[in-house]
């Protein structure tokens, strides 16, 4: 019994020392600098959805895609990339937890960050600006507007609220029985019935409106860039979750980081940044623009870190004018968060941008 008392004693001085070491041995690994992404405190998450179009107003995207230039600036981070077919669609992820950056439009992210009461997203860059044109059949004129059929990219997008804007400052009704009709379609359909001759125009983006001229025989109602202060608007901004952006904004600068080398190769290599764009393109949806097309839209674009924050507020209460937004008591303040971009910006020497009185 005795004998038995002693090797119960023993074992158990034996887990009592075994358990210290455990435990020693845990604190020790706890003063470790971790490099698991997912701990607290890591500047970097494990994993960043980045949203993007196929499209050439999204050249900048394109061409960090291609060049790898997220991986470049995030490398410990596994990158899912989405492609979207509309602004709203990206917003709609954001809203489902399915997505933390995304380029996207001025107006599907002003809804998004108007529809959530500012909880939802910033935006923390520009990205492109211009490149949009309301294109018509030959025989429509602005004195005959009226009885017409036109289209636009989405219901409630930056296209749609311009044509909406542009027919409500020329007298005309768009409401059901009014005096224009206003059908919103996919570009590629849009194409379509423009070609078949069953609708008599569309605003749309590049390369959209140079192929609804080369392609379907149109001509240019309207640049949209005459209807703007320098022909400058915002056409491509970037947006992330308000709280992906306050968890890790390291994360969103190295985002920012590879959208201003994309820009760099944009301004010093203009043919290698076209080809680079239409290699993306082409992966994505298996198709490409003809050198002419893409010609023309290229240089209706403009592409720049700038958010042209002024030129949102009128976007906005263009939308407001047209009954597609409510604005709350606050308006859009607090939709930028330009700090990261202009910590980058200094960094490299180049003008800090302005969010024109609407940053947090």
């Amino acid at each position: 019994m005795r004998k038995r008392n002693r090797q119960r004693k023993k074992l158990g001085q034996l887990a009592g020392a075994i358990l210290a070491v455990i435990a020693i041995g845990s604190a020790l690994f706890s003063a470790i600098p971790t490099s698991n992404p997912d701990a607290k405190n890591s500047e970097f998450p494990s994993v960043i959805r980045i949203g993007y179009f196929a499209n050439i107003t999204h050249a900048p995207a394109l061409i960090a895609v291609q060049e790898q230039y997220f991986e470049k600036y995030l490398p410990d981070t596994e990158i899912q990339y989405f492609v979207f077919p509309s602004g709203s669609a990206a917003v709609e992820a954001f809203k489902g937890g399915a997505l933390d950056i995304s380029y996207v439009g001025p107006n599907p992210a002003i809804n998004g960050f108007v529809t959530t009461n500012g909880s939802l997203l910033r935006i923390v860059s520009g990205a492109t600006s211009g490149g949009a044109q309301f294109v018509v059949q030959p025989g429509v004129t602005e004195s005959n507007l009226a009885g017409k059929n036109f289209a636009t990219p989405g219901l409630g997008g930056t296209q749609d609220v311009a044509l909406r804007s542009y027919l409500s400052d020329n007298g005309l009704s768009f409401d059901v029985g009014g005096d224009v009709a206003i059908t919103p379609s996919d570009n590629a359909a849009t194409l379509s019935l423009f070609q078949k001759g069953d609708i008599d125009g569309a605003w749309v983006p590049e390369p959209w409106a140079s192929r609804l001229v080369l392609e379907g025989g149109g001509k240019v109602l309207v640049n949209e860039a005459d209807l703007w202060a320098n022909g400058a608007f915002a056409t491509t901004l970037i947006a992330a979750t308000s709280s992906f952006s306050a968890e890790y904004p390291a994360a969103v600068e190295a985002v920012l980081e590879a959208n201003l080398d994309a820009l760099q190769l944009i301004e010093n290599a203009p043919e290698e940044a076209k080809l680079l764009s239409q290699q993306e393109i082409a992966r994505q949806t298996g198709k490409t623009l003809g050198v002419e097309t893409l010609d023309r839209a290229w240089s209706n674009l403009k592409f720049g870190y700038d958010p042209l924050a002024l030129t949102l507020q009128k976007s906005a209460d263009d939308a407001v004018k047209v009954d597609m937004l409510k604005l709350g008591s606050t308006g859009l303040k607090g939709i930028y968060d330009l700090l990261p971009l202009n910590n980058l910006v200094a960094r490299r020497g180049l003008p800090t941008a302005d969010a024109a009185g609407l940053g947090s």
